[in-house]
């Protein structure tokens, strides 16, 4: 299934109410969905299209290199980038199912350097590895999901309020949700790219 998250991106609903409408069946299935539409994406493109560097005048990256921090994302970028925040924000929730509250530091974050992918083959591996990741996560919930909380700071309490277990790992998959957008325009000027020098010979 696909999550709506527009109570959660217009901030008409608070993150512990907004996720509790959700089962657990709901979010596995909304975990499979995102990651087949990342792998729909992808399927009939090859190397160079998920290497392919965009043009996105909006792009600014601080945490990137110097070099780094003004280049549009390839769809190689994306995915290591998307699948490394959704690892972060279900394995969170794993923790606080078990009624454990969790801080701000340290961060259960690891990030594949993007420039390591390279192929479609690695793209495709990287999202099915993810989706067994983020499942293995859910599946480590306990029977009775007990009342943890994970501190997100007062900015993140004010706009969204407390966040359990369940929101835990729906604001990953909405975060995974946010670039779907950007991923399909980079899908699109990789196309647009290719069929130039096409259009050319011919």
């Amino acid at each position: 299934m696909r999550v709506d998250f527009t109570p959660i991106r217009e901030r008409t609903q608070k993150a512990i109410p907004f996720a509790a409408q959700y089962t657990l069946e709901d979010i596995r299935s909304a975990a499979i969905e995102s990651v087949e539409s990342m792998l729909n994406l992808i399927a009939d493109l090859d190397d160079s299209d998920v290497t392919f560097v965009p043009v996105d005048p909006e792009a600014n990256d601080p945490y990137a290199a110097p070099e780094e921090q003004n280049i549009g994302w390839t769809l190689a970028h994306l995915i290591v980038h998307v699948t490394a925040s959704t690892e972060e924000y279900v394995s969170v929730a794993s923790v606080i199912s078990r009624g454990i509250d969790y801080p701000r530091e340290p961060r259960l974050r690891y990030e594949t350097h993007w420039k390591s992918l390279t192929t479609k083959l690695q793209c495709e591996q990287r999202l099915r590895e993810s989706l067994r990741i983020r499942l293995g996560y859910l599946d480590a919930f306990p029977d009775v999901i007990l009342d943890g909380r994970w501190e997100r700071g007062e900015r993140f309490l004010e706009l969204f309020g407390e966040v359990d277990a369940k929101a835990a790992y729906l604001f990953g998959l909405n975060h995974e949700a946010g670039h779907h957008a950007q991923m399909l325009e980079v899908r699109r000027q990789a196309l647009a790219a290719r069929a130039e020098p096409e259009a050319a010979a011919g």
